[in-house]
């Protein structure tokens, strides 16, 4: 993909997914109003559909409801079309049942699409259809559990399905015979994790290749974690997203990667491994796993994984004060970082609390007083800050100079 996440090379869509296009851009688009080709307008529009402006997020999801039968099947049979326009045609119900057949054939659906295709169908012929690529099965058995517990499915479905999954999968290791080879190896917390996470093996869930390549980005056991911070209002939090919202917010990380240069095709994998956990999976590896996890899970839409990064003990000074000058992290986060008395000392952190427009209002004012002179005039004169911010900055520069 282009800038990571995104399939068409058309600069327009490229910035439209990226979150980089200007409103009136997006509007355009969301409207139907560019002169787009059909598959760029739909991945245009999937993007769109998920924005926080809630005008453009509506007009895209009237367009897309609005595109004619052949349009999107021409789209759904192109085997170069955006994974995330055939992610969202698997998931909209009501479509002709040519699109969904097109969808479940096309190599370039992604698995886990394929996987909640087979889930909500009520289509036997089509879960059929889907027990046929025996090689997608093998490389995602949350498809082949989805088939069987589907109650549309025919006989010949159900039967495709238990075969592939006994062939290649009740002959093979479960989780906990993986835990105790972790174990031997002296993986510890990794197989703490591989025991007790709820992802692994389900529909829409991961495969345990997927397990086996998280546990290896876990190094905290559960001795040495402490979950007294998570609160008891806080356990909304943990109701179970839907797919389309874990593959929303799996593209945003991916997209803030590909900005910041860091998009090998090994970490945009990982990205979407650790994504597609359930929430309670990404707060356990928020809080156990290693830096590269980290990097990710503190990126998390949900505050509570973003959360759970802070409260990892292996987490470094370095770490948090690159966190600190982060423009899309959780603004929980920002506060909990100022109110921790060691990272609190470190000047770099504290600095790049007070110019970070996330940072709560209340905690940058708070720090103000101890931002070195200089550091306060720039502070003073910025429009990435609050006003509020900016004039204390200003009356504080005053107080020194004595004026």
């Amino acid at each position: 993909m282009s800038a990571e996440g995104v399939t068409s090379t058309n600069p327009i869509v490229q910035a439209i997914v990226a979150g980089t296009a200007p409103q009136a851009a997006r509007m355009m688009a969301a409207r139907g109003l560019l002169p787009l080709a059909q598959a760029d307008l739909l991945e245009a529009l999937v993007a769109l559909r998920t924005s926080n402006e809630a005008e453009v997020a509506e007009a895209a999801e009237a367009t897309l409801s609005s595109q004619e039968t052949d349009a999107l099947l021409s789209v759904a049979k192109d085997s170069e079309a955006a994974p995330s326009v055939l992610g969202y045609l698997a998931a909209r119900t009501g479509l002709e049942r040519e699109i969904h057949e097109a969808v479940a054939l096309n190599k370039s659906t992604p698995d886990e699409a394929v996987a909640l295709l087979a889930s909500i169908t009520a289509d036997g012929a089509l879960l059929e259809l889907i027990t046929v690529n025996q090689q997608r099965l093998i490389r995602a058995p949350s498809i082949i559990e989805a088939v069987i517990n589907n109650p549309a499915r025919t006989p010949e479905a159900e039967r495709r399905a238990r075969e592939t999954k006994r062939e290649f999968f009740e002959k093979e290791r479960g989780a906990q015979q993986i835990a105790g080879e972790l174990r031997a190896q002296g993986k510890v917390a990794a197989a703490e994790f591989m025991e007790s996470a709820e992802s692994i093996g389900v529909a829409g869930g991961l495969a345990l290749e997927d397990a086996w390549l998280i546990a290896q980005h876990i190094e905290v056991a559960d001795v040495d974690i402490d979950d007294s911070w998570l609160m008891p209002e806080w356990m909304e939090e943990f109701f179970d997203e839907s797919y389309e919202q874990r593959v929303a917010n799996a593209e945003r990380i991916i997209g803030e990667a590909a900005r910041e240069g860091d998009v090998s095709p090994e970490r945009i994998s990982l990205i979407r491994r650790i994504i597609l956990m359930s929430v309670k999976d990404r707060i356990k590896l928020g809080m156990k796993g290693d830096r590269e996890a980290r990097g990710i899970l503190i990126r998390d839409s949900n505050k509570v994984v973003a959360t759970a990064v802070i409260h990892n003990p292996r987490i470094t000074d370095h770490e948090v004060e690159s966190i600190s000058a982060m423009r899309t992290v959780s603004d929980e986060v920002l506060r909990l970082i100022a109110i921790n008395r060691a990272w609190a000392r470190s000047y770099s952190i504290i600095h790049n609390l007070a110019r970070n427009p996330r940072t709560p209002i209340a905690t940058a004012m708070s720090i103000l007083p101890r931002i070195r002179a200089k550091d306060l005039q720039h502070i003073s004169q910025s429009r990435n800050v609050s006003e509020a911010v900016r004039r204390q900055a200003y009356r504080l520069v005053q107080t020194r100079s004595g004026h």
